[in-house]
């Protein structure tokens, strides 16, 4: 059950199963880029929950965050869980190159039902834009309380608001094409819900559902990730993958106008391509739900 730091994970329309392993490119580089918002969203975390022992990486994918995590928290252990082997393989490369690997794991499985092979309960449980792939989520997050210890953190990263690379008008095509593909892939996501196995439509309160799995909210903050333009080649890299997928998988959905426009957004050639253009940017938000396990 692989995470990506979005809400917009390259959804496949018409099919809602993700090849987690084909994305593992595009998973690493986009958690890179969000580097900054994980140091904020993590240090606001170690405010709450100090020094713990055991902390579990919830729906990993590449590892990226999980081996933040490790630096962030230099005396815990850290397990990456995920169902995805290609995606841990990656994970215990990355712990290796960043040197944390002494107290890096990884444990491979479906969420929530392999969290029940922990060795021992974990002091914090981060789960980010993986619990929306489960199909009972009330029933994922009491999984996960009952893996807590006593004082036990879970940090649940969902909401927030979706990526914005471009202004309104890019000066080529009908403006608010971003705002066009949103309303597409939240028909997507719609549909990925209720394909998922024992899916249950359940009201996206994360507050709610930690309460009714036994735990006490803590906290809920956004963090915001502002790379103005001019942006690195790294975000280039993000919007051309991101636009591409679009492409792709969706296109189907959106206009000969707006189908026209990618064209030219991944045009390498094009001076109106995200590969060129001067106005490119990233602005993302990120929304940390904490609660603790009090009994």
């Amino acid at each position: 059950m692989a995470h990506g730091p979005a809400h917009q994970h390259a959804h496949e329309h018409n099919d809602t199963e993700i090849d987690w392993a084909d994305m593992a490119e595009h998973l690493q580089t986009q958690a890179e880029l969000f580097t900054p918002l994980h140091e904020h969203a993590l240090a606001w975390l170690g405010g709450k929950q100090t020094e713990p022992g055991l902390i579990v990486d919830a729906g990993s994918g590449p590892g990226v965050v999980s081996c933040q995590l490790a630096e962030a928290f230099p005396g815990a252990r850290v397990v990456a869980v995920d169902g995805s082997e290609p995606l841990l393989e990656l994970a215990r490369a990355r712990a290796e190159r960043l040197g944390v690997a002494d107290r890096f794991a990884t444990l491979a499985g479906e969420l929530p039902e392999v969290m029940a092979d922990l060795d021992y309960p974990a002091d914090l449980i981060w789960a980010s834009h993986s619990l929306h792939h489960i199909g009972d989520q009330q029933a994922a997050i009491a999984a996960y309380a009952e893996r807590l210890s006593m004082g036990g953190t879970l940090a649940l990263v969902e909401g927030g608001l979706p990526v914005r690379f471009l202004p309104r008008d890019i000066g080529i095509g009908r403006p608010g094409l971003e705002a066009r593909i949103d309303a597409v892939q939240t028909d997507w996501f719609t549909e990925m819900r209720a394909s998922l196995p024992g899916s249950v439509p359940v009201t996206e309160d994360c507050r709610t559902l930690m309460t009714n799995a036994g735990l006490k909210p803590s906290g809920t903050r956004t963090f915001l990730l502002d790379l103005p333009a001019p942006t690195p080649d790294r975000a280039r890299a993000v919007a051309a993958d991101t636009f591409e997928r679009v492409r792709d998988k969706l296109a189907d959905h959106l206009d000969a106008e707006d189908r026209t426009t990618l064209d030219r957004l991944l045009d390498p050639n094009d001076e109106a391509s995200v590969h060129q253009r001067p106005d490119l940017y990233v602005l993302a938000a990120r929304t940390v739900h904490t609660a603790v396990r009090t009994g």
